[in-house]
């Protein structure tokens, strides 16, 4: 599948605006650890870019999100490896290659920093720096949905979280534009 009609696919699956954003914002930084990494950069930005396809289809039945999104790109020739990053992600079963332990740390990653950059004055990607998103990764009480066990299982990737979270926010910064932020 090419990033065109992934993306076509996105915007026919996926209602709301804010989990578009969080998903092209995933492809971003999966595309900039792959590269970090040598791996397969289109790959790994499909994996972030679809990791959500089935969201509107899953949101009351959380056991089936990702097997439901492998499910529906199975029938359209997506990867194997694709398909298991996909299946990971959500912790549903182990995620054993490069890209599904990447997708799964990154997942919430996107969520604390666009929360991190909604808090500044003026909301912009660009006036945070990694420090100021590890000051935030310490609360406790913010961004309660961004899972930090998750996060800082960048670990399995031989990254320090200030390393991952400086490779996720740049990589965010560079889409700001098309994330509004």
């Amino acid at each position: 599948m090419e990033r065109d009609e992934a993306l076509r696919l996105v915007k026919q699956s996926v209602k709301n605006k804010n989990l578009v954003k969080h998903m092209l914002a995933t492809e971003a930084v999966m595309r900039a650890l792959a590269e970090r990494f040598g791996e397969d950069v289109r790959s790994w930005g499909l994996a972030g870019l679809l990791h959500d396809i089935d969201y509107d289809e899953t949101a009351n039945d959380f056991a089936r999100h990702g097997f439901m999104s492998a499910e529906i790109l199975e029938e359209k020739g997506v990867g194997d490896a694709i398909l298991h990053a996909i299946k990971a992600h959500p912790g549903h079963i182990p995620a054993e290659t490069m890209m599904a332990k990447a997708l799964y740390a990154v997942d919430p990653l996107t969520g604390l920093i666009v929360a991190a950059a909604l808090i500044h004055p003026d909301k912009k990607l660009r006036s945070i720096d990694t420090q100021f998103v590890l000051h935030r990764f310490k609360e406790k009480h913010f961004a309660r949905g961004a899972n930090r066990e998750q996060i800082k299982s960048c670990d399995r990737l031989g990254m320090t979280l200030e390393e991952f979270v400086d490779v996720a926010l740049s990589a965010m910064q560079g889409i700001s534009t098309e994330l509004g932020l």
